[in-house]
């Protein structure tokens, strides 16, 4: 083991230059995890959509960020075809037993685009948006899961999208050896599938929906800005918005998810580089 090995980051900006907390909140938990467990990151930040800026196959850990618009606005683009060529890369890499595996964590948009690279489900729009901290359900799969101990079932987390990955296809997630490891809350009065939350892609690739790096901090900022709370309170009521707000002073919820999904994920992909060195 090479305690002393600085460990290549790359963190994939998917924002497209739209104003946004996800990347503080990605820098901040990586500066926490160097501080509390005395490693050292080499971090570099790749403005994907916008610059077409991308990292190649030497890091050893990726974290790709969630981003406005559809998951389909880059179809048959470079950048998507370069990015959908370097999960490619990645995958193949790991899967052909290298010394040195690749640790990749994908957050909302990213893992929409993923979903729809290796086609283990549907990406379809939402009839309407959803935006808010919600309770998420771990699956059987997801109980078991490294990542998310720690946590309770329902956790909670910041979910913002419009689109969402349903009907998943268990051929393709067999083929790929994938699991679903949370699903949306329940909704026994409507009518509609849950799509799914969380996936683990292979044993270094994993994905999920909600955003595991928001913080009460960023998420008030966003919250108190006269836009979003205007389109909130017009889409879901006064009531729903302070819920939003008083949600924020629960230490269980939002606070917990932070402190345990990367955090973990990082940890688990460190000590494993570290091992391998």
């Amino acid at each position: 083991m090479d305690s002393n090995k600085k460990i290549k980051v790359a963190v994939i900006d998917m924002n497209n230059g739209a104003a946004n907390q996800g990347m503080r909140g990605i820098i901040e938990i990586l500066g926490k995890y160097e501080v509390d467990h005395d490693v050292a990151f080499s971090l570099e930040i790749f403005n994907l959509r916008q610059r077409g800026e991308l990292p190649g196959l030497d890091y050893n850990l990726y974290i790709s960020t969630g981003g406005p618009g559809s998951p389909y606005d880059g179809e048959g683009e470079d950048w998507e075809n370069r990015f959908f060529d370097l999960l490619d890369a990645i995958h193949t890499h790991n899967a052909d037993d290298a010394a040195e595996k690749k640790y990749v964590f994908l957050i909302c948009h990213s893992f929409q685009l993923a979903c729809r690279k290796f086609n283990l489900g549907q990406v379809k729009e939402r009839k309407s948006n959803a935006f808010g901290i919600f309770p998420i359900t771990l699956t059987e799969a997801g109980e078991q899961e490294p990542f998310f101990k720690g946590l309770t079932n329902p956790f909670y987390s910041v979910d913002s999208r419009d689109w969402q990955v349903v009907e998943p296809d268990e051929a393709a997630f067999e083929r790929f050896g994938a699991r679903i490891l949370a699903l949306e809350k329940e909704r026994p009065n409507v009518d509609l599938e849950r799509c799914i939350m969380a996936i683990r892609f292979s044993e270094e690739i994993l994905g999920t929906q909600f955003h595991p790096e928001a913080d009460p901090t960023g998420m008030r900022m966003h919250l108190l800005k006269d836009d979003k709370k205007q389109s909130i309170i017009a889409n879901h009521g006064e009531e729903k918005y302070y819920d939003m707000l008083d949600s924020l002073e629960h230490p269980e919820r939002i606070s917990l998810t932070q402190s345990v999904i990367l955090p973990n994920f990082i940890s688990r992909a460190v000590s494993n580089i570290l091992e391998e060195a």
